[in-house]
């Protein structure tokens, strides 16, 4: 039996043409059958072409995502089987001694979209965040477990972005018993990781090489780490003898984990002032108490999931990176980071400039962050390219 066919409005074909993997529901002009959540389709041209094998999502305003751009192949577990293959194969280099945790599969950047799955050492944590993953549920996780070699996986498929795909988040052991301690080591510091109740799989896996660069950057210096969480860059930065660090988050439980990885790490506890507070307001406080710091590091989560949200975000970058860079000495660095799609490299490099006019301090860029290897980003899929940041130096 054919799968149902989409047909698209004229010349609304050009994304895909462009290997671009998602249909909008404004681009599709008819739909022969009646397709349900995670079913395959084919996407066609208004005079008929051929453009792509999908998944349907008919409560989502990204109606069809692409798992194929070849006529020849089948949509089926074989297919998923070799694209998890591929992925983890990718990423064969970057598991060693020194690191073991590492993203495994990365959604649409590695031909699987709405498939996102993280290691931590010998535990797989797995989300499945769209109706065509959650369709091929079964499929996908046997594939990971195959390739990775790992017994234990998790899954946290509770973020919200399911709702929009019409689904009811989802978390619980899928495979094995993973342990209820469970650590990895990062550059021979080992982290635990809360996977039930952490965000995203339960650590930022693609902040590790601004996490080297801050571990590099903060010998002697007073650090201020805002937005810590469960404590990275705090660990990185007392790996690397910073002088103090003052860490600061709203989670009491994030605060409680950071406290964790600074001892298991045998990292001098004393050097450190945790700080359980919103950070907007303490970046406040500190500025009017004339706090100043050597090095500051602002990691805040998700401001822009979509370029609709961009100019709320916007003032929320300017306000924390304006307060940050007033409570830098001269000469002082600022590590500064988003990870909103909707706010592009461009509008976050106008942001700060915008900020550094009104703290009345000049600033230079010295560096730009991005993520590990483990998180690549197809050029047909610019959304992928969500982490961005800037290493700035202020002025005498």
């Amino acid at each position: 039996m054919s799968p149902p066919r989409v047909t698209l409005r004229p010349g609304r074909e050009k994304s895909l043409r462009q290997r671009h993997p998602w249909v909008f529901s404004g681009a599709i002009a008819s739909v022969a059958g009646t397709p349900r959540a995670g079913d395959t389709v084919t996407l066609h041209a208004s005079g008929g072409e051929f453009l792509a094998s999908a998944a349907w999502s008919p409560a989502s305003n990204i109606r069809a995502r692409v798992w194929s751009f070849d006529p020849a192949e089948v949509v089926g577990a074989a297919l998923f089987r070799a694209r998890v293959e591929s992925a983890v194969r990718a990423r064969d280099g970057l598991l060693e001694a020194q690191h073991t945790g590492c993203r495994l599969v990365h959604a649409e950047s590695d031909g699987l979209p709405g498939f996102i799955a993280d290691r931590y050492d010998e535990v797989l944590v797995v989300q499945l965040l769209t109706a065509g993953a959650e369709a091929w549920r079964n499929e996908l996780i046997e594939a990971l477990c195959d390739a990775s070699g790992c017994s234990a996986a998790y899954e946290r498929s509770d973020a919200d972005v399911r709702e929009l795909e019409g689904l009811a988040p989802r978390k619980g052991v899928m495979r094995g018993s993973p342990p209820e301690q469970l650590s990895f080591l990062e550059g021979g510091l080992r982290y635990r990781v809360d996977i039930a109740q952490g965000q995203k799989s339960g650590f930022y896996l693609d902040q590790r090489p601004n996490r080297s660069r801050v571990r590099a950057l903060a010998g002697g210096r007073d650090v201020l780490d805002g937005f810590c969480y469960s404590g990275g860059f705090t660990c990185a930065a007392l790996a690397g003898g910073a002088r103090s660090v003052l860490a600061i988050d709203s989670s009491a439980a994030a605060l409680a984990l950071a406290r964790e990885n600074v001892t298991a790490n045998r990292l001098d506890s004393a050097r450190v002032d945790w700080r359980d507070a919103d950070v907007f307001a303490e970046l406040r406080r500190l500025r009017d108490a004339g706090a100043t710091f050597d090095l500051i590091v602002l990691d805040p989560p998700k401001l822009a999931p979509t370029a609709r949200h961009a100019e709320k975000a916007a003032r929320a970058y300017k306000d924390a990176n304006l307060l940050a860079l007033k409570l830098l000495r001269p000469g002082g660095l600022l590590a500064t980071f988003s990870c909103s799609g909707g706010v592009s490299a461009e509008l976050f490099q106008k942001i700060l400039a915008g900020a550094a006019l009104d703290a009345r301090v000049g600033a230079t860029v010295i560096g730009r962050f991005g993520p590990s290897a483990d998180h690549p980003v197809a050029l047909s899929f610019p959304e992928g390219d969500y982490l961005k940041g800037l290493l700035l130096r202020r002025g005498a």
